[in-house]
């Protein structure tokens, strides 16, 4: 069994992002019996989802679980719901702003994600990491590329399990940060997706 995990480069003006090093820090290991595969995506509107695709094609993983940043959520946020829908509140990192346009042009309006999102927020819960369900992976590259994946998957009817975690920022970011802001520890981020993968695992 072969899981690939995605995260993002760092963007906004910031210079890390949890996900990227969530994602880095699990290179090469094996979790219940699934042997990770992990990449680092551009928050690129064109190169990010056409990246994660071709990964998908030429890996052939049997789950994906993209990590991204998402700062001002306290939480580990399991995402249910990809959207057709690009309204970027800031611009890409190639500086591109996309408002109010779809993902894909007549592509169905949403589609939910295919991990055991209540399972794994459960389990998370359990093991002392806050949690929880959410039904908006916003609009940003988060949102569109587990759009992209999850229309790929079912237009070309493969079996892989997809899903989509965001993570808090990292305490020296939200230190940074005129404004007060939650944060979660690098280390509690990571045990976090080490749960959510080892519930992938064994479903």
């Amino acid at each position: 069994m072969k899981f690939l995990i995605t995260g993002f480069e760092p963007f906004g003006g910031s210079t890390i992002n949890p996900s990227e090093q969530v994602a880095k820090a699990l290179e090469g290991q094996t979790i219940g019996g699934a042997q990770l595969i992990t990449a680092i995506l551009p928050v690129n509107g064109q190169y990010g989802p056409r990246t994660l695709l071709q990964i998908v094609q030429d890996e052939q993983p049997d789950g994906v679980l993209c990590l991204g940043e998402a700062s001002g959520r306290p939480v580990l946020s399991i995402e249910r719901i990809a959207v057709n829908l690009l309204d970027y509140r800031i611009p890409d990192n190639a500086g591109y702003q996309v408002v109010d346009e779809p993902v894909i042009p007549g592509g169905p309006a949403a589609y939910f994600t295919t991990i055991p999102v209540r399972k794994i927020a459960q389990e998370l819960r359990e093991s002392g990491i806050p949690a929880e369900l959410s039904l908006s992976a916003g609009t940003y590259l988060c949102n569109q590329v587990l759009y992209c994946l999850l229309h790929f998957i079912e237009t070309n009817h493969l079996a892989a399990r997809a899903g989509f975690i965001h993570l808090p920022a990292l305490p020296q970011q939200a230190a940074g940060r005129a404004a007060p802001q939650p944060s979660m520890s690098l280390e509690c981020s990571l045990a976090g997706i080490r749960t959510a993968i080892g519930v992938m695992s064994g479903c």
